[in-house]
């Protein structure tokens, strides 16, 4: 049975189908009568193996890097496992909400999964159906090979009017210059040193920059912080998967010094998701789908991607992603935003509550069903209950819209 944390403090969960009795800071006495009937969760998925160059050439380290039970990008049979488990805690929470029925087959309509065309990305979602609605079937919608879905990679799809020359002025802006980065984390970038265990300068060489990338219509991060955080995700990997404790970083890290290189890995979402300019076109058509999903969408829909997804769903919402064991913004395997429609029973108000929810590093690599809940306040807001117009304008007004 998961152990579910941080949950909302001051909510009464009912069971079955009678409805959330909950009370809400600035509320009167009288409680609201809140029943959730939407939802929908835009995740990260699970453990995988380090991606092609991910490692860059050239990286330096004193003994060869350990090996992986599976091809480079594909999702483990651990961290297949670590979904099924999330699963089964996400199904428990959402029963215990009465948006779905505790066991047995969802009805039809009612759970929905869409992943990206990665085959990482599909793998997962597999594995999270077969825990959040084991033996039933529930199929996993995505593109064909091949295509490119805005929702998952929208500058890839061409999806809204990106200027790139425009991205790289407000990534500058937002974040002081690359130099600037490399500079706030030289403390990280030290203790990286340390583990590679190369004897110093073990990154490859170059000076940090962000550029428009060649079609014009990305960009190109370049220098110690794109060569870093690859390194320092393959590291947190490495742990996840449950590697011996001598391979994860050859014994040179624990948990904690994980947690402090899980900063150099985002500062990828500093400069790809975080700023304005890139949130708004980075979260552009997913924003637009989960608008979609809260209006007319299935009663709970899952959509399965990558922590470029998770991160610029958060600048979009304006919140920053905080959990245990992990640095702030870096988002883990499995790491999801949860998006709840509520109604009032008694008034008929709408509302919408956002989530942070992860499992600590810990848990996924000993594969227990610890799971996190962290309520998100939307500044647009004030309060862990949104008013649903209020998030609709919130989220709708920080869109960039769709290529004509």
């Amino acid at each position: 049975m998961a152990t579910w944390r941080n949950l909302l403090a001051l909510t009464v969960l009912a069971v079955g189908t009678v409805p959330l009795i909950a009370v809400f800071p600035g509320q009167s006495v009288a409680a609201r009568e809140l029943v959730p009937d939407k939802a929908v969760m835009v995740m990260r998925h699970g453990i995988r193996a380090p991606l092609d160059g991910e490692v860059p050439a050239g990286t330096r380290t004193a003994a060869p890097w350990p090996a992986w039970s599976v091809a480079e990008s594909v999702v483990t049979p651990h961290g297949e496992r670590a979904l099924e488990i999330v699963a089964r805690a996400d199904r428990q929470l959402l029963a215990r909400r009465g948006l779905l029925d505790r066991a047995g087959c969802p009805k039809p309509g009612k759970v929905a999964i869409t992943a990206n065309t990665s085959p990482r990305a599909i793998a997962s979602g597999e594995a999270y159906a077969h825990g959040v609605a084991q033996g039933c079937g529930l199929e996993v919608a995505h593109r064909a090979a091949g295509e490119v879905d805005p929702i998952f990679e929208p500058l890839r799809a061409r999806a809204t009017a990106f200027d790139a020359s425009a991205a790289v002025a407000d990534i500058e802006r937002a974040t002081g210059g690359m130099a600037a980065l490399v500079k706030r984390d030289r403390a990280e970038l030290a203790l990286l040193d340390t583990v590679l265990g190369c004897g110093g300068d073990c990154l490859p060489p170059g000076a940090p920059a962000v550029a428009p990338g060649g079609d014009g219509h990305d960009i190109a991060l370049s220098g110690q912080i794109r060569s870093a955080s690859g390194i320092a995700q393959v590291l947190l990997l490495q742990y996840l998967e449950g590697m011996p404790a001598d391979q994860v970083g050859w014994g040179r890290i624990d948990e904690k010094g994980l947690e402090r290189l899980g900063r150099l890995h985002a500062d990828l979402f500093t400069v790809f998701t975080r700023p304005p300019y890139m949130a708004s076109h980075q979260a552009s058509a997913l924003g637009r789908r989960i608008l979609d999903n809260l209006e007319r969408g299935p009663d709970f829909e899952v959509l399965m991607g990558h922590d470029t997804n998770v991160t610029a769903l958060a600048a979009a919402l304006d919140v920053d992603l905080s959990a245990s064991g992990y640095a702030t913004n870096d988002v883990p395997p499995g790491g999801a935003i949860l998006i709840e429609r509520l109604h009032d029973r008694r008034t008929g108000e709408r509302f919408v509550r956002v989530s942070y929810r992860t499992q600590p590093p810990a848990a996924l690599r000993a594969l227990r069903g610890d799971v996190s809940l962290t309520p998100l306040v939307l500044p647009a807001c004030g309060t862990e209950l949104c008013p649903y117009a209020a998030f609709v304008s919130a989220l709708g007004g920080r869109l960039a819209p769709g290529a004509s």
